[in-house]
C-alpha cells in the first residue's frame, strides 16, 4: 500500500540502541522539539513513509536494513533509511551543507567556500531522497520535506509525480536576495523550492527575502500580499516586517508561501520541570549558587551562535562592575561540533579560551565565574538549569528562530526570571517583551545585562507572564497543524498548467 504522507528529514524519528548485540529503535529521550510532534501525524496516517539518512560502513551495507519500524510502532508507518558511507556524509553534510550554506544563510559570506564543495554529491544525495519518496507515495500523497539539505529534492520529486502535494520548511534564516545569490547553484534551488505547493518559514522577514532571491532569478508574479498576522512584531526590531508576500505565480504554479514558527511543548515542558527529581537538582543549583545571581546560556558551539561576544561582554561587566565579582555566576553550555565539522574547530579553541581567560583574571579559590560545558547535558540537567537561572543570556549574531527562548520561558511558566535575547534570532519576532538586544553592539549588550540584573520581580513576573502566552498561542502542535493544514488547501496547479504538461 502507498503511503499518503511521506515526510523527509535528515533526522531518524528514534533513538538506536544496541543491547546485549540487537538493535532496538526507541523513543527519544527528549519529549521536545518538532520529532516527537511530526511522529504524532507520521502515526496517524493510514499509511506513512518517514525517510532518512543513515551512515554505514562497507561491511554494513551487505546486510544493511532500509525499512525499519520503532519498538512498539505500527507496521503503516515505515522508517525507510538511505544508506550513506563516510564521503558522502562529510561532502553532503560537513562541507558542502555546512562551508557552502550555511555561511550564506546566516549572513556570514566571508565563511562561504565554493571550491571544497561537492555539488555533484549533494544533487545525488537529493536524488535519491526524491527517488525514495516518489517509490513510497501515493499519487495525491503530501510529501513534507524539512530544511535546506534537501533543497533540490522537490524538483527531483517533481519531475515524476506532477500532482503530489509537496510542502517545503525552511527551518534556517533565508537570507537577503544579494547574500542569498552569492551561491552558484542559486538558480537550481529556486527552480526547486518554486515546485512545491508551500514554502514555511519562520517569520515574515525569511518570507520577504525569498520573494526577493525568486525574484531576482526567475519571472515570478507576486499574485497576493498580505499584513503580516498578529502574532508577529510588525516594526521596531531588526526582522520585523509589516506584510508579506503570500502566493507567488510560476510556471502557471501556484505557490503558497506562508510563516509559521516553530515552537515548543509549554504544558510537556513544565510537567517535566515539575517531577520531584528535577526540583530536586533546582534545589541543589540554588544551594551552589546561594544569593547568587545565575546567568545560563545553551548552544552549541558556531560562529553564529554569539558565544565570544556574550564572553566578551561578561567579561567586561566584571570589570567595570567589581562589587559583582563573585557575585553573578554564568553556566553556559557550547556544544562541540560532531567530528568532521572543521568549519567550527577554531570557534571552539575561540570559546575555551575566553573562558579559561575570565575564570583566571577573576576567580577565586571558592568561586569561578564561567562554568562552560562542551558535552551535551542530559535533557533533566538542562530543565533543572533553566529552572534554576535568574536570567537567560540568549544573544546570536543570527539565527532562524530560537528555542532555547522558548524553552526558558515554558520553564518558568509566566513566574519571574529574564530573558535576553538577540533581535537577530527569528523568535525576537515573536517575544518582543524580551530584553531585546544587538549582539553586534557592545555598549547594547553591556546596557542589556545591566537592565536585566536590575530588574525588579513585579517588572519580570509581568514580561514573562506576555512571553509565556506569546509561545503558547504558537506552541509545536500549532505549528505543524498549520503546515498540514495550508499544505491541503493549496492548488498545486492551475488549469493552463495541466494542459500544458498533459495532466
Amino acid at each position: 500500500m502507498k503511503s499518503s504522507l511521506v515526510i523527509l528529514y535528515h533526522r531518524e524519528p528514534y533513538d538506536e540502541v544496541k543491547e546485549n548485540g540487537k538493535i532496538y529503535y526507541r523513543e527519544k529521550k527528549s519529549p521536545n522539539g518538532i520529532v516527537p510532534t511530526l511522529k504524532s501525524f507520521f502515526a496517524n496516517a493510514d499509511q506513512s513513509t518517514w525517510v532518512a539518512w543513515k551512515q554505514i560502513t562497507d561491511a554494513e551495507r551487505t546486510n544493511f536494513i532500509d525499512r525499519v519500524t520503532m519498538e512498539g510502532g505500527s507496521d503503516s508507518c515505515v522508517v525507510r533509511r538511505i544508506p550513506l558511507d563516510a564521503d558522502q556524509v562529510r561532502n553532503f553534510y560537513h562541507i558542502t551543507s555546512k562551508e557552502a550554506f550555511w555561511p550564506i544563510l546566516h549572513s556570514f559570506p566571508e565563511h562561504f567556500t565554493y571550491d571544497s564543495s561537492d555539488w555533484e554529491n549533494f544533487q545525488n544525495i537529493n536524488r535519491l531522497f526524491a527517488d525514495a519518496a516518489c517509490e513510497d507515495a501515493a499519487d495525491d500523497a503530501l510529501i513534507w520535506i524539512h530544511d535546506y539539505n534537501l533543497w533540490l529534492t522537490p524538483y527531483y520529486i517533481r519531475q515524476k509525480m506532477p500532482n503530489v502535494k509537496i510542502a517545503f520548511f525552511h527551518h534556517t534564516p533565508f537570507p537577503a536576495a544579494d547574500v542569498f545569490n552569492i551561491l552558484h547553484w542559486r538558480n537550481a534551488i529556486i527552480d526547486s523550492l518554486l515546485c512545491c505547493d508551500l514554502c514555511g518559514f519562520h517569520i515574515p522577514r525569511y518570507v520577504q527575502n525569498f520573494v526577493s532571491a525568486a525574484r531576482s532569478c526567475r519571472d515570478v508574479e507576486v499574485v497576493e500580499r498580505i499584513p503580516v498576522p498578529e502574532a508577529f512584531t510588525k516594526t521596531g526590531s531588526a526582522l520585523a516586517e509589516p506584510e508579506m508576500v503570500t502566493k507567488l505565480r510560476y510556471n502557471g504554479r501556484i505557490v503558497t508561501i506562508d510563516a509559521f514558527p516553530v515552537g515548543t511543548s509549554p504544558k510537556k515542558i513544565h510537567d517535566v520541570v515539575m517531577r520531584p527529581s528535577i526540583q530536586e537538582r533546582v534545589e541543589v543549583l540554588r544551594s551552589e549558587i546561594g544569593d547568587n545571581k545565575l546567568i545560563m546560556s545553551a548552544g552549541r558551539v558556531d560562529y553564529v551562535k554569539g558565544a565570544k561576544e556574550m564572553l566578551a561582554c561578561y567579561e567586561r561587566l566584571l570589570a567595570r562592575r567589581p562589587e559583582l565579582v563573585g557575585k553573578v555566576n554564568l553556566m553556559m553550555t557550547a556544544v562541540k561540533a560532531a567530528k568532521g565539522m572543521r568549519v567550527y574547530r577554531i570557534a571552539q579553541e575561540q570559546i575555551e579560551q575566553m573562558a579559561g581567560q575570565i575564570n583566571g583574571r577573576f576567580g577565586t579559590l571558592n568561586w569561578t565565574p564561567v562554568q562552560l560545558f562542551t558535552e551535551p547535558l542530559p535533557y533533566d540537567d538542562l530543565m533543572a538549569l533553566y529552572k534554576a537561572a535568574d536570567i537567560a543570556w540568549i544573544c546570536p549574531l543570527r539565527d532562524g528562530l530560537n528555542l532555547v527562548a522558548k524553552e526558558f520561558v515554558a520553564v518558568h511558566n509566566g513566574q519571574k526570571g529574564v530573558l535576553i535575547l538577540s533581535e537577530f534570532t527569528g523568535s525576537a519576532v515573536e517575544l518582543p517583551d524580551a530584553l531585546l538586544t544587538n549582539p553586534y553592539s557592545s555598549t547594547r549588550m553591556d546596557e542589556s545585562i545591566d537592565e536585566a540584573l536590575a530588574m525588579s520581580p513585579e517588572e519580570q513576573a509581568a514580561r514573562m507572564k506576555k512571553l509565556h502566552k506569546a509561545i503558547c498561542r504558537y506552541d509545536v502542535q500549532q505549528w505543524a497543524n498549520h503546515l498540514f493544514r495550508e499544505a491541503k488547501a493549496t492548488v498545486a496547479i492551475e488549469p493552463e498548467a495541466k494542459e500544458a504538461i498533459g495532466v
